[in-house]
């Protein structure tokens, strides 16, 4: 079969140059430009890179326009009404389904790593009592490496199989410890007896004055939301994780850094903007003249949870946290509660107008996180840490395969400069 080809042309007399298309095995052609400058001299322009891949990779797939999200070729849909967080990440990591022999090791050994390094405790006590949970997460999953250095040789497999765990067993325990930090109540211990996110759930709910009883309904929401945040393909902080993991940085730097940069109001913290939003409507009556203030363009108010940067359809995701909101809801008896019945409206309202509609400005999946969240106790500030903890599995999976990738190189975006051409100095003597 002949190779395809893309042929640019030039109006300024350039001769034509033909490019590599390349082909994956699904989602649209790519255009292999690598060799664009040393045959031109020139760059291509593409802020956002909204036409730009910047890495081969076989661990998600999404399209937008289909509403379709897959993990490893599993559709989301599947995968989070039939699996568990931990058998997610199994997939995620590792390419395929495990069995239950492997699923039962690799649980294990996640249960066995949990705990944290006793030291690592007093990083805590640096940070202010209401310093953002984001700041502190940050800081301590960065300082991972100098307590856990025999693992951060990124050119030893094994070495990279060590830090996953540890990053996939220790952040549950380093998110809950932040929550406890900011609300003055003691450190919990996990409890190996316990699953992975009933564990998290102890750790963060639980007191030494009493037995933690797990909800099972409660327990099942957690671990979906997990899952639907797992990965989401070459998304801001997925790319700054590869981004930082091209430099060679160990992988407790590379998933501060992603967790950095998911701490960004667009990225991780959509959903804490739901909760604000809902705040500032303040009552279901106020709705129709809130709803009218979006529609203007000159009315400044946006519709947060709606609609989504990829997805120009539904979000799939929303779809599976949709019933889980409301099961939650059910479960702990806060349908009629003012604030839940304001965004029980507000998705009503959306669903059926006909220019949210038309304009496919559906809820999205940060729309009835941030409710279930609310609604299991969990403060807003912790909404991202929580995102962060599930979509660390993700960055750990995509920086494994960027170390693997023999045609990464460490990442160098180009520019368009617009500032001043060459100037001579003037001493200041001169200046005018």
């Amino acid at each position: 079969m002949a190779e395809k080809l893309a042929t640019l042309s030039f109006s300024d007399g350039t001769p034509s140059i033909d490019f590599p298309v390349l082909t994956g095995s699904v989602g649209p052609d790519v255009i292999d430009v690598r060799a664009l400058y040393a045959k031109t001299g020139k760059f291509t322009y593409d802020p956002g890179f909204m036409s730009t891949a910047s890495c081969r990779s076989n661990i998600t797939y999404i399209d937008g326009d289909q509403g379709i999200l897959q993990y490893r070729g599993y559709p989301i849909e599947q995968i989070a009404e039939d699996c568990s967080f931990l058998e997610v990440a199994y997939l995620i990591m590792n390419g395929e389904l495990p069995n239950q022999k492997q699923l039962g090791e690799f649980v294990d050994i996640v249960t066995h790593h949990t705990m944290v390094h006793e030291q690592l405790m007093r990083f805590y006590s640096g940070f202010r009592r209401d310093a953002h949970p984001m700041a502190v997460l940050c800081g301590v999953v960065g300082a991972l490496s100098a307590f856990y250095h025999d693992s951060i040789n990124i050119h030893d497999a094994r070495s990279r199989e060590i830090s996953a765990f540890r990053l996939i067993a220790k952040l549950p325990t380093i998110t809950a410890m932040t929550y406890k930090y900011t609300t003055g109540q003691p450190f919990m211990y996990p409890k190996n007896a316990l699953s992975y996110v009933d564990n998290f759930l102890y750790m963060m709910f639980g007191t030494p004055c009493e037995e933690y009883k797990p909800n099972p309904t409660l327990s099942r929401a957690m671990d979906r939301i997990l899952i639907l945040h797992a990965d989401h393909e070459q998304n801001a902080s997925t790319s700054t994780v590869r981004l930082a993991g091209s430099t060679g940085a160990n992988p407790f730097a590379c998933i501060s850094a992603g967790i950095a940069s998911l701490w960004g109001p667009a990225h991780g913290g959509a959903n804490e903007a739901v909760l604000k939003m809902l705040a500032e409507i303040e009552d279901a009556k106020n709705i129709p003249a809130f709803i009218k203030r979006v529609k203007d363009k000159d009315g400044h108010a946006m519709l947060m949870g709606f609609g989504h940067r990829v997805y120009k359809n539904y979000d799939p995701r929303a779809k599976i946290i949709q019933k889980t909101c409301h099961e939650v809801l059910e479960e702990l008896d806060l349908k009629d509660d003012k604030l839940f019945k304001l965004a029980m409206a507000l998705e009503k309202v959306a669903l059926e107008d006909e220019y949210f509609v038309k304009r496919k400005l559906y809820p999205n999946v940060d729309f009835y996180s941030g409710i279930v969240y609310k609604a299991l106790g969990i403060p807003v500030a912790m909404f991202t840490a929580i995102f962060a903890l599930a979509r660390t599995v993700g960055w750990i999976a995509q920086w494994n395969e960027l170390i693997s990738d023999p045609d990464q190189k460490i990442g160098r975006p180009r520019q368009l400069f617009t500032g001043a051409a060459r100037r001579e100095f003037v001493p200041m003597a001169k200046r005018k």
